[in-house]
């Protein structure tokens, strides 16, 4: 498989938030300034990255020898748990700006089903490790843009006279969704 399509799909074909709707808690929720997106996005991109490489091993080396693959969720759960403490405790130490402003949707990331869903993608279409991990990258760059480019609408939307109705997360859902039809003209361009 060509790892440089695959890495463009899961940035722009198969978006983990604008064409799969997987992580959109995170991505409506730390959006409203470039800054603290850009540091989420950074902060996935690690969690995901490292999350497809342990996922694989869990999966190939550990619960397919035991016969007890049906464990994978549960397992795979417990390692992005297991690394995004690490990636908090991390940013606690060396960024506590950025840590403060990601605030409590750094933690969600463990919940972050984007996270899941990769791991999951890489397991069920039967990745390599090198493919596990080019595709959680892809995808995790993928939710780093969508969430930068919304960060950057939403900040030049804020400037504007909106009206009431459609103050906060009425026109962010409009927004997101214009944002998932302008990348929907992407599906179709790369088969993996």
């Amino acid at each position: 498989m060509n790892l440089f399509l695959l890495l463009l799909a899961g940035i722009f074909v198969n978006n983990y938030v604008l064409s799969q709707f997987l992580g959109i808690c995170p991505f409506l929720g730390v959006s409203k300034k470039i800054e603290t997106a850009a540091g989420m996005g950074i902060a996935v991109i690690f969690v995901i990255v490292l999350a497809s490489a342990a996922s694989w091993a869990v999966y190939h080396l550990l619960l397919v020898p035991l016969k007890m693959e049906y464990l994978y969720n549960i397992a795979f759960i417990l390692v992005i748990a297991s690394l995004v403490q690490f990636v908090e405790m991390f940013l606690k130490k060396s960024m506590p700006a950025l840590y403060q402003a990601l605030g409590v949707f750094l933690p969600l990331i463990t919940t972050n089903c984007a996270v899941l869903g990769v791991a999951v993608v890489n397991m069920q279409k039967d990745y390599s490790l090198i493919e596990s991990v080019v595709n959680g990258f892809g995808g995790a760059c993928g939710f780093a843009l969508a969430i930068v480019l919304f960060a950057g609408i939403r900040e030049r939307i804020a400037e504007n006279d909106i009206p009431k109705a459609f103050q906060g997360y009425p026109l962010a859902l409009i927004t997101a969704g214009l944002m998932s039809i302008a990348f929907l003209g992407f599906s179709g361009l790369i088969q993996v």
